[in-house]
């Protein structure tokens, strides 16, 4: 199984690169106090940098908003998923536990400020790949039971023609869902090299740590950018 992003996603955003961990193994249906304590410390240290701040308007946020008009998104109706989660922070609602592996996920994407999903992919073989939408490609909304066709040329994640992830780094599907049974999971780290690259690296490596010393699996990592544009899995 490999991670491939298309050339057409490089000629819009030359710059992109995209840090991953791959974990097999994984024991998601235990409680882990170790993670709580991360996504709680998260949380916290980013209510406090973003209290009373738009932010739209952050050094840190504004890059995937340009990215996103690169791709023909409008990143005011389709909020990049980090923008996403800082904005429902910054307004005090906080964050809700969900499991360990998305906990944790999303410990390390508040700490770096960096989008960041998780797919489980045990039991498919197929590449997961960023590209345009292809017509014979469905979208499965979380909670939903009714599918949608993502718009011709959208940028997705997909994994065959399941789309795991519409308009780029928007919102996940309940396909690959992170659920108590997950234990393969891919976790791609979306970022630029010439504005912060160096976080999506280090982000990267302090997942793949985090995972290695809490769930005691086995991991794979890697980069993937415009010189290198697919890795094995």
């Amino acid at each position: 199984m490999k991670f491939i992003v298309e050339k057409e996603i490089f000629e819009k955003i030359p710059s992109a690169c995209f840090g991953v961990v791959m974990a097999k193994g994984i024991d998601n249906s235990r409680m882990y106090p170790e993670i709580d304590s991360l996504l709680d410390e998260s949380i916290r240290t980013a209510a406090q940098r973003f209290e009373g701040k738009k932010i739209k308007e952050e050094p840190d946020i504004l890059p995937y908003r340009e990215a996103f008009r690169a791709l023909d998104i409008n990143p005011n109706k389709y909020l990049c998923s980090i923008e996403a989660l800082f904005t429902r922070i910054a307004k005090g609602k906080g964050m809700p536990h969900i499991n360990p592996v998305v906990d944790l996920g999303n410990a390390v994407s508040l700490k770096y400020t960096l989008p960041m999903g998780a797919h489980d992919l045990g039991g498919s073989s197929d590449d997961m790949h960023i590209r345009p939408a292809q017509p014979e490609d469905t979208f499965l909304p979380f909670g939903s039971e009714a599918e949608e066709t993502p718009d011709a040329g959208e940028v997705v994640y997909a994994v065959g023609h399941q789309v795991r992830t519409r308009r780029w780094t928007w919102r996940q599907s309940e396909h690959g869902k992170i659920t108590s049974a997950s234990q393969d999971i891919f976790f791609p780290i979306d970022g630029f090299a010439d504005f912060n690259g160096d976080k999506v690296l280090a982000a990267r490596e302090e997942l793949e740590t985090l995972l290695k010393q809490i769930f005691h699996c086995e991991t794979v990592s890697g980069l993937v950018d415009a010189q290198h544009m697919e890795m094995e899995l």
